[in-house]
């Protein structure tokens, strides 16, 4: 039987971005990704120097602690990572499913899966220019083709500085059908260090008034509620 590489499992508590913000979720972050962003918030999740914390967990695993946090009560459970899309969580959305669970999964649009059509959420997060990645816009393509059937998909841009913010609109005019959500980045991903609220409220404020005066109505802009609320603590 194949193996997911997993590196926590976690909640219930609130999605804290995006379309499903505020709602109870159970996450399950995987181990592994494709990108290494410069202000990635998991790194426990993404760099190989932590592969010796993740765990090899079989779908029956995975799903038996889904349920147990859950306390067998159907909410939505989102795959996370790292980047999701490296393992197959087919087996997983059908067993899920056919309890009454949901399922979203938030990745980059890098790696396209069959699985993505069986999503009640699909949010694709294409990185802007600060993370020093580059968006292979082809695989992105890939992604939304995979992606047909999924009860609803949207794109969610996070947004540093200018430069993102120019980057993120020319890169919506390619996907206007797309529901678009920006949200202003947090500068500090140490988990040893404190946010700064007001610097991330001072960020949000930015981003909505910029928006505003060029007139784009577009996105639904939110801030980063879980960094709000428990800055980078792990497994919440």
């Amino acid at each position: 039987m194949s193996r997911l590489r997993i590196a926590e499992i976690f909640g219930p508590t609130i999605q804290g971005e995006g379309a499903l913000i505020g709602e109870p979720t159970v996450f399950v972050r995987t181990g592994g990704c494709d990108y290494r962003c410069s202000w990635c918030d998991s790194l426990h999740a993404v760099d190989p120097a932590h592969r010796h914390l993740w765990q090899a967990m079989t779908t029956d695993a995975v799903w038996a602690e889904i349920t147990r946090l859950s306390r067998g009560r159907p909410l939505t459970v989102s795959l996370s990572g790292g980047n999701p899309a490296i393992q197959d969580f087919t087996a997983l959305i059908a067993l899920g499913q056919a309890q009454g669970y949901r399922f979203a999964c938030e990745t980059q649009g890098s790696i396209a899966k069959p699985w993505f059509a069986q999503l009640d959420t699909l949010v694709l997060s294409p990185k802007p220019p600060s993370s020093g990645e580059s968006v292979d816009w082809p695989a992105f393509d890939a992604c939304l083709s995979a992606a047909k059937g999924a009860a609803q998909i949207v794109m969610k841009i996070v947004i540093f500085d200018e430069t993102d913010y120019a980057w993120a609109r020319a890169a919506t005019d390619r996907y206007p059908a797309l529901p678009l959500y920006l949200q202003p980045g947090n500068p500090e991903v140490d988990p040893a260090t404190p946010v700064n609220p007001q610097d991330l409220s001072d960020r949000l404020l930015w981003l909505v008034d910029k928006t505003m005066a060029d007139g784009w109505f577009a996105p639904r802009i939110l801030p980063q509620l879980h960094v709000l609320l428990w800055g980078n603590k792990r497994g919440v």
